[in-house]
């Protein structure tokens, strides 16, 4: 059986469409059809049926699709394994970050870093998203989080404290805002979605913080809010911007940890390893993170 009709297969199993599959994959649409008839040709039996314009497994589909996993995950430990033995500094990276640090920080540092290797090329998706590393989604990940899956190897960057920030505008014609104390004479934009139960949050709301009329679940546009007088916002420091002052550091919100990720098998490579050394080091030396707390050592496994 030819693996690439089982590959084409499992695009399909995952994304419900053909359509979607042959984007996700780099083919036609026309031959991703061809692909699932000649699977079914090869079986003898129908793998999908067609309900609501979506690609529904049959009983055979379904026991494809588990069998076809399993040789997904050999191919996927193969292609690890042996890219793990690459010691070039040549190639692909494939990094993955929040858009917070794609936007403000990652253009100068992976302008530096490929001005210091010519020969790597690396490929940056904007996501806050869990990514796939096993199967080579992305290289490297760098994230936020208290504990990183216990699968991933990496290391600690940077501890991120949360502040209160707010417009030099907004306080000029405001009560003073130094401490925490102050914040009750403030309307602290108001978190919604998601964010009502970050612990930040959730800290401030247990204290009858008086809030804005305007809510927002996403970090960023609270800055942005923020940035136009609508009230004060509670923000981690990577979301600091020069429109905004910095008042205080918000002492009941834990601080966040970034870290830089990959998975074991590709921690040899040098391409890698390269990239994950070299953010480590430049957010490190970087002057916009003094006062943060830095974090330089490898660890083997990383473990909550």
């Amino acid at each position: 059986m030819d693996w690439n009709l089982v590959k084409v297969f499992l695009a399909v199993c995952e994304t419900g469409s053909q359509v979607q599959a042959a984007k996700r994959i780099g083919l036609s649409h026309a031959t991703v059809f061809r692909h699932i008839s000649a699977l079914e040709e090869q079986t003898g039996t129908r793998l999908f049926e067609r309900v609501k314009g979506r690609f529904v497994l049959t009983d055979a589909g379904d026991e494809m699709r588990e069998i076809g996993l399993g040789i997904a995950q050999s191919f996927e430990a193969i292609d690890r394994r042996v890219s793990g033995r690459d010691g070039s500094a040549e190639g692909i990276v494939c990094l993955t970050a929040p858009r917070s640090f794609s936007d403000a920080v990652l253009p100068h540092y992976l302008a530096d870093f490929c001005d210091a290797h010519p020969n790597i090329q690396v490929e940056l998706l904007v996501s806050n998203q869990e990514m796939n590393m096993s199967d080579r989604s992305a290289d490297i990940a760098l994230r936020v989080a208290q504990s990183p899956p216990d699968h991933l190897w990496g290391r600690r960057v940077l501890s991120i404290d949360w502040a209160v920030y707010a417009a030099p505008s907004y306080l000029k014609s405001t009560p003073p805002l130094t401490g925490a104390d102050d914040l009750a004479g403030h309307g602290l934009i108001a978190p919604a979605g998601q964010l009502l139960r970050h612990p930040a949050f959730r800290t401030a709301l247990s204290q009858k913080q008086p809030l804005t009329a305007i809510k927002c679940d996403d970090l960023t546009t609270m800055a942005c809010l923020a940035a136009k007088g609508c009230g004060v916002a509670l923000l981690p420091d990577d979301l600091r911007r020069p429109d905004l002052k910095r008042c205080f550091t918000y002492p009941a919100a834990t601080a966040n940890t970034l870290w830089v990720l990959t998975h074991p098998d590709l921690r040899s490579v040098r391409r890698i390893s390269l990239l994950m050394g070299f953010l480590a080091n430049a957010f490190n030396r970087d002057p916009r993170w003094n006062g943060v707390t830095a974090h330089s050592h490898h660890t083997s496994k990383i473990s909550s």
